[in-house]
């Protein structure tokens, strides 16, 4: 990895926009994918040297008013363009990479309340630090469960478990490339990286992306070899006393056959109690509680 984090962002979203999708006129044989240099300097109102400059890491402190104009210019989303602003130094990180994997006692119980839903609690690396007895079982074919980007991109059951697997994949990689602007000197996210790219050539080309992306709420589709297709939505909660931690609620409807199944998984597995993987930064063994 290069330590030119704004160039490879610029250039890689640079790629992404279409000319047609900003206005701009397509003559001849374009030589790169997406707008040229000039295209996004004129989009966004500054010297096509200068943007140039940004790119090849010859300059990088640009203005807010120039991360702005040019996250218009690149049609960056919220996620995208606050990454962006994170790359130029113009902002603040919205939250630091927790520097523990310990999960506070209160949380586990708060696990432990939500015996109809999977509950768990991740790092920004995608770390399973803790989880209720519904999360395990929702998880079972994965063995060990213990990081979920590692579940999409290398374990067997990753593909089958789920059934839009490109579009978890991308929202994995989105999700990593966001923890990794926060904190790129975060040496488990950094090993993370280099393991999924030099065991997954799909994560290697959407890393390559530097799509950005956190996680909000949507709908998750998984098909489980005991009870077949699960559609959940779910919520990320921020753990305000352990930055960089979140707290993952899955939903099925009320009535519907996703909830009836997972009514199904809590019965196979027994009642509900959380499971727990304490992760220091010199060990990742697992602890049960």
């Amino acid at each position: 990895m290069t330590d030119n984090r704004l160039g490879e962002f610029l250039r890689a979203r640079r790629a992404a926009v279409r000319p047609d999708e900003v206005g701009m006129p397509s003559h001849g044989v374009r030589r790169v994918a997406g707008l040229r240099r000039e295209e996004v300097a004129v989009l966004a109102g500054v010297n096509a040297d200068y943007y140039t400059r940004l790119e090849q890491g010859r300059e990088r402190h640009p203005s807010a008013q120039v991360v702005d104009a040019l996250s218009r210019a690149l049609r960056l989303d919220t996620d995208a363009r606050t990454h962006l602003h994170q790359l130029a130094g113009t902002m603040a990180s919205p939250r630091p990479v927790a520097t523990s994997g310990r999960v506070d006692p209160a949380l586990r119980v708060l696990l432990d309340g939500y015996p109809g839903a999977p509950a768990f609690v991740i790092d920004p690396s995608l770390n399973i630090l803790a989880a209720n007895t519904l999360t395990q079982a929702l998880y079972s074919p994965f063995e060990p469960m213990d990081n979920l980007a590692r579940m999409v991109f290398l374990a067997p059951a990753g593909r089958p478990f789920h059934p839009r697997w490109d579009q978890t994949a991308e929202t994995v990689v989105g999700h990593l490339r966001q923890a990794y602007g926060i904190d790129p000197g975060c040496p488990q996210l950094r090993e993370l990286v280099a393991e999924l790219s030099a065991h997954s050539l799909d994560f290697a080309r959407m890393w390559s992306t530097h799509t950005v992306r956190g996680k909000t709420r949507e709908s998750k589709h998984f098909r489980h070899p005991d009870v077949g297709t699960v559609t959940l939505t779910y919520h990320a909660f921020d753990v305000r006393d352990a930055p960089g931690q979140q707290l993952i609620i899955y939903h099925a409807e009320p009535g519907s056959p996703s909830a009836e199944a997972l009514s199904l998984l809590g019965a196979m597995h027994g009642p509900t109690r959380v499971i727990l993987w304490e992760r220091a930064a010199e060990s990742s063994a697992a602890t049960e509680v």
